[in-house]
């Protein structure tokens, strides 16, 4: 053979060869970057979770419908953890190594964010979380962008406090992580407010709890010793039923012994006869009721989406709304779904939230977000009688527990700590859960 055929030959094999890898690198743009949505959409969690799963669809689907992002589409994989803790690690497990997820969105509790956090640092997943937490806590690997003690339980009791005058207070809660630890918070804060420990009721309950006549009865005999009494609710899920219901078989009206939820929203309200509930309030830092432009159009959009002309709208949804915004953003700064760019290029994004103002992702991996409480009306929806003049950035550790009121949570380099001692000047070593809980 002559030397011509062989580089008329070996230029043919070139040319071959970078056809199919331009094919290859054209069909490896266009994977779709795949979101794994970790909702409990059955057991005693799915009245609240389920609707989170509908807005995660629906978010991406809208996405997708504008073109994706970096031109590749985005594919949801949905699973259910069926309100079982445990399930939770499993099934993020799952959506890292099996299905191969770029990020994820979900959980609800406390415990099982709890459970799912072990895995997604082992594994290096992206998790981001849209409930209202205890705090006490900071990961490299997950985006809080539900509220932290700071921007809901802090101004809510400071509230019942000034504006309403409460000098006795019910905490009352789910016998998990989030309730003990808020609890743990506000028992602390309260004290450093003067007020008695024989003030101070606590009471948990476990999940799915119905059974609310003794714990009624005692909360209404507690508010009876003369003071002005309020109950902190950080009661969680379908146990929200009954207890509402209890309260109005026993008269206690918001007159007499306001309700302050930190877990009821417009999905539970939907659920209950809420006149007899007029008056009880919740703190969150969104509400269908707001009056905005932007809120009106993601109401819209998803009163389309389910098809129903009474679906509502809620506090998390508003957070996961955010949350996917502000990842869409950073795969767009960062040029890549590549988990730890992402990691990088999502401080300081800012996003539209639906209260009219700007989330902005801070260095510790919590948002911005305002605070307003709401009072129940006779339609399900809540009327907004108090806000904070402008966000409050969520603080990771608490300044009222001994255990982390030193610490501050930084994840830019180089610090790239999410416990740092500002006395000490050291990094605790961990990522999460140093203080006590």
């Amino acid at each position: 053979m002559s030397i011509k055929k062989h580089v008329k030959l070996g230029l043919s094999a070139l040319a071959l060869s970078v056809s199919f890898g331009s094919i290859n690198t054209a069909f490896a743009a266009e994977d779709p970057i795949k979101v794994g949505i970790l909702h409990s959409l059955s057991g005693t969690m799915a009245i609240s979770e389920t609707a989170l799963k509908d807005t995660m669809l629906m978010l991406i689907e809208k996405q997708n419908a504008a073109g994706g992002v970096l031109g590749r589409q985005l594919e949801p994989v949905v699973v259910d953890p069926a309100s079982n803790w445990p399930l939770f690690a499993e099934k993020a497990r799952e959506l890292l190594e099996k299905e191969k997820v770029d990020v994820i969105f979900g959980n609800w509790t406390s415990v099982s964010r709890k459970s799912v956090l072990p895995v997604v640092e082992e594994l290096n997943g992206l998790l981001f979380y849209p409930v209202q937490y205890e705090g006490e806590e900071s990961s490299e690997n997950v985006f809080y962008t539900g509220a932290a003690p700071n921007q809901q339980a802090i101004p809510a009791v400071d509230y019942l406090m000034n504006d309403l005058g409460v000098e006795r207070w019910v905490l009352a809660g789910t016998d998990y992580v989030y309730p003990r630890t808020t609890n743990k918070i506000l028992e602390t804060y309260l004290k450093d407010k003067g007020v008695a420990a024989g003030d101070i009721m606590i009471n948990y309950t476990p999940f799915g709890h119905s059974d609310w006549q003794t714990i009624v009865s005692d909360i209404k005999k507690f508010g009876s010793a003369g003071k002005k009494t309020a109950v902190v609710s950080t009661i969680n899920g379908d146990a929200n039923v009954p207890f509402y219901r209890e309260l109005g078989n026993q008269g206690i009206s918001a007159t007499d012994i306001p309700v302050v939820a930190f877990s009821v929203g417009e999905q539970e309200l939907s659920g209950i006869d809420t006149a007899p509930l007029v008056g009880h309030l919740a703190a969150w830092n969104y509400f269908m009721s707001v009056d905005n432009d932007a809120n009106y159009d993601f109401i819209d959009a998803w009163v389309a989406y389910k098809g129903d002309d009474a679906a509502v709208t809620n506090d998390p949804m508003e957070a996961h709304y955010i949350g996917f915004n502000m990842y869409v953003e950073a795969v767009k700064k960062a040029g890549t779904a590549d988990v730890d760019e992402v990691k990088d290029a999502i401080i300081g994004v800012s996003v539209p939230n639906l209260t009219g103002g700007y989330a902005t992702m801070m260095p510790n991996h919590h948002i911005t977000k305002p605070v307003l409480i709401g009072e129940i009306q006779d339609n399900g929806q809540f009327s907004v009688v108090w806000e904070t003049p402008s966000t409050v950035a969520g603080d990771a550790w608490s300044d009222f527990l001994p255990g982390s009121k030193d610490l501050i949570s930084d994840w830019r380099a180089p610090l790239r700590c999410g416990n740092f001692n500002v006395v000490t000047g050291k990094c605790g070593g961990g990522s999460a859960d140093v203080a006590s809980n």
